[in-house]
Formats: C-alpha cells, structure tokens, sequence
C-alpha cells in the first residue's frame, strides 16, 4: 500500500476550516428538513432529558433501560400503543393550580403548583399501531459500522493515558456510546459497537479530556465543539462519521450553540491537531498501512 503524501501544517489549517464550514452548512440544512422538524416534535412529547431530576431517578429505578417515555395518550399520537399486560411507571407531573378569592369564590391570578401521579410507559414496553405510520423515535442518523479504522483504538487509548485518563470498553445501554468522566479521570467506550464507532466515539471523549468540558462551556457548546473535532481528525485518517455526526451537531444546535463551530473555531482546531497528531503518526507506520 502507498502512503498517502502528508499534508502541510498550512494545509491542514485549510482543510480544517473547510470541513467546519461544510458541518456548519450541513447542520443548518438538516435543522429545517421536514424529517429533523418531525423529530423534533416527537421528542416534545417524549424522551428522558425533559423530566424533571426526581422524575428521572423514578423512571431508573422502575425500568432501569428505559430510554423514551411518554404517556398512553401520547403513545397513541406517535403511533404507538403500549403492549397489554406492561406495568405503567409512576412519575409527579405538575399541576398549576389557580387560587380563588376566598370572599368572592373567583380565581385570583395567583397560583400554586401541585403534584399528581400520573402514568408513563418506556419505549421497550410499546408496539407499533397497524395501518398507521409511527413517528421516528431516532433523530435521522446513518450508524458507523466496519473496522476499517480499529488499528488506530490502541494508540489513542494510549494518548488518553498521557492526559491521566484509564480508558475501558464496557457494554452500555441505550444509545449513549461512551462518556467521559473529568473527575474520575475515567473514559468509557461501548464494547458493543463497530470498531469504527468506537473510534468516533472516543476521537469525542478525548476532546472532552483535553478541556472541552461542561465547566469552561455551556453543555449544547461544549457537544457541537468535540463533535466538530471528531469530524475534523476521523476526515484527517478517512474517517466518514457525517452520518452520525451531523444530526448530533444539529441535536445540540437548535437553540443557538451550533454558532460555536465558528466562535470557538481557534479551540477547536487545536483540540483537533492534538488528536490528529496522534492518529496521523498511529496511520503511518508501516503495519497500520498494511492492515
């Protein structure tokens, strides 16, 4: 196999700002199709992150895999019908109530919140309705299968270790891939994905470990910051990950924060050479080349 000729720092510098530019462009156009704009809508009804803390630990500790819950009703809208026999969850919804005057009887613009159980079902406890189109519980996403890429695993665990972080492949429910932990020093990889996956997913940690964190950034642009790294040094080795990466881009980006592709454009494309370095040096010794 011929080596591929390595490109200049200058080079570099222009294909970086290339690649920014086409994930930025890409991320909008995907904001406004019909199919992200479904989603969207779908995930208003549903899902974890809008629960509340307590309701969250409710709906862990009653269906510990649950990923996406909604309730019966909501179900139905979606297309969807809860499976006979499944064993509601038990979450506090809010209920804003009016108080009334206590002479007249009328209500006062005052108000107070109470709480009321109400029933939810995760998505594994759910069936498609027949002759109905259900709505797509995924936002539009193209998964990263292969092991084209595997050789390059070792060495990035290796340049994880040099920022004082153990890496360890586990198996992970639901569609997380892995998560970096800055306090426990600690990176985790789903073993249960491609080899290729795997490598996107920790080209991702690894910008986090290298101070992309939740602390010096909001949450929304600290995502759309590695995510742009992670497009940037997997396309220096070859790596397609648009797939995934541009409807993560987008996920993050509605409200605002996909502008970090180009404000915190010098910080991202520093991150990225970090990483790039590594997987460019992993890529050009004689036995990755064969592989």
């Amino acid at each position: 196999m011929t080596l591929k000729r390595r490109l200049s720092d200058v080079e570099r510098e222009e294909r970086r700002a290339a690649d920014r530019e086409r994930l930025k462009q890409a991320a909008e156009q995907l904001l406004t199709s019909e199919g992200w704009q479904r989603w969207v809508r779908v995930r208003a009804r549903g899902g974890l992150a809008r629960l509340s803390l307590n309701n969250q630990l409710l709906v862990a500790l009653a269906c510990p895999g649950a990923t996406f819950v909604a309730g019966f009703k909501a179900w139905i809208k979606l297309g969807y019908c809860p499976v006979k026999g499944s064993r509601a969850i038990r979450i506090m919804a809010p209920m804003p109530i009016r108080d009334r005057d206590p002479e007249t009887g009328e209500k006062t613009d005052e108000t107070r919140v109470l709480f009321k159980a109400v029933s939810v079902f995760d998505r594994s406890q759910v069936a498609m309705l027949p002759d109905r189109d259900p709505a797509p519980l995924e936002p539009p996403c193209q998964p990263l299968t292969g092991d084209s890429h595997a050789h390059l695993l070792a060495p990035l665990v290796a340049f994880a270790r040099t920022l004082g972080y153990s890496v360890s492949f586990e198996a992970i429910a639901g569609p997380a891939g892995g998560w970096c932990d800055p306090k426990a020093k600690r990176i985790v990889v789903d073993a249960g994905a491609p080899p290729n996956a795997r490598l996107r997913t920790l080209i991702h940690e690894c910008a986090h470990a290298l101070g992309i964190d939740y602390r010096s950034y909001s949450r929304a642009q600290a995502e759309v910051m590695v995510e742009t790294v992670t497009l940037l040094a997997a396309s220096t080795v070859g790596l397609a990950v648009e797939g995934e990466t541009i409807p993560y881009v987008s996920g993050w980006g509605e409200d605002g924060a996909l502008e970090a592709v180009t404000e915190f454009a010098e910080t991202i494309d520093r991150v990225a050479r970090r990483i790039e370095d590594v997987l460019l040096a992993a890529s050009e010794q004689p036995s990755a080349a064969l592989a």
